[in-house]
C-alpha cells in the first residue's frame, strides 16, 4: 500500500472515532435531543384505547408534591357501542369528573368512534383534591369503564408548564353565596353604624325639649 493511501486510511479511522465522541459531548439527555418523555398508553380489549396519560400538578411544582392534581389522557372508543368512563383514580385518590361545561358528572360518555381529550380547555376533566406525587416521576392511574371494565397504567407526573400549561388542576372561583354573605355583612355594618350615629342626635333633641319649660318659668318673675 502506498504512503498516500495509508495516510488516507488513517485519516478515515480518526474521523470515524471523532464523530461519536462529538455526539457524546453534545449530550444525550432529552433536552439536548428534544425528546419528550414517553407517556403511558394502554387499552381494554379492542374497543377502548388510552393514549398519552399524564398526571399534571400546578405550575412551578417540582420534587415531592402533595396537593391537587389533574389528569390528561386521550380516550378513544373504537367499538360499535357507546362506552362510559365511570371513575378515575390517581394513586388511591378518586377523581372528580366534570363535563364540557364544568358541571360535576357521574360518568363521561363516548359515542361509537368518538375520542375525548380529558383536561383540555373546554373539555371534560378528571382531578383530585389531594395526592402524594413525585413531579418528574410516575404515578399509578386507574380507569373504570361501564362495559370494558378496569385498567391501570403508570403515568408520568409533570407540572403545568410548557406543553402542559392549561392542563393543571383548576383553581375554584369564589362562590356566589360567599359574595352575598360579604355584601350582607357590609350592609348590616353600615346600618349599625348609622343607628349608632343617630342616637346622640335623638338625645340632643330630647334635651332641647326638656329645657323649653325654662322660658315659662321665668314669666312670673317678669310679671313681678
Amino acid at each position: 500500500m502506498s504512503r498516500s493511501l495509508r495516510r488516507g486510511a488513517v485519516a478515515a479511522l480518526v474521523l470515524a472515532a471523532i464523530v461519536p465522541l462529538a455526539a457524546c459531548a453534545a449530550g444525550n439527555d432529552a433536552s439536548t435531543l428534544e425528546i419528550k418523555p414517553d407517556n403511558a398508553a394502554t387499552a381494554i380489549g379492542t374497543d377502548v384505547k388510552l393514549n398519552n396519560i399524564v398526571v399534571v400538578t400546578p405550575k412551578g411544582t417540582a420534587g415531592e408534591y402533595s396537593g391537587a392534581a389533574a389528569l390528561t389522557v386521550n380516550i378513544a372508543n373504537t367499538g360499535g357501542e357507546a362506552e362510559v368512563l365511570t371513575s378515575v383514580k390517581i394513586g388511591d385518590s378518586a377523581a372528580a369528573l366534570t363535563d364540557e361545561s364544568g358541571a360535576a358528572v357521574q360518568g363521561i360518555t363516548l359515542a361509537p368512534g368518538q375520542s375525548v381529550l380529558l383536561g383540555a380547555e373546554g373539555g371534560p376533566t378528571a382531578s383530585v383534591p389531594g395526592a402524594e406525587l413525585s413531579v418528574g416521576g410516575y404515578a399509578k392511574t386507574t380507569f373504570t369503564f361501564k362495559n370494558a371494565g378496569e385498567v391501570s397504567a403508570d403515568a408520568n407526573v409533570q407540572p403545568a408548564d410548557g406543553y402542559y400549561e392549561g392542563f393543571g388542576p383548576q383553581t375554584a372561583a369564589p362562590s356566589a353565596s360567599a359574595s352575598v354573605s360579604a355584601g350582607a355583612s357590609a350592609s348590616a355594618g353600615a346600618s349599625a353604624s348609622a343607628g349608632a350615629s343617630g342616637s346622640p342626635s335623638a338625645g340632643a333633641t330630647a334635651s332641647g325639649s326638656a329645657s323649653a319649660p325654662a322660658v315659662p318659668s321665668g314669666s312670673p318673675s317678669a310679671q313681678q
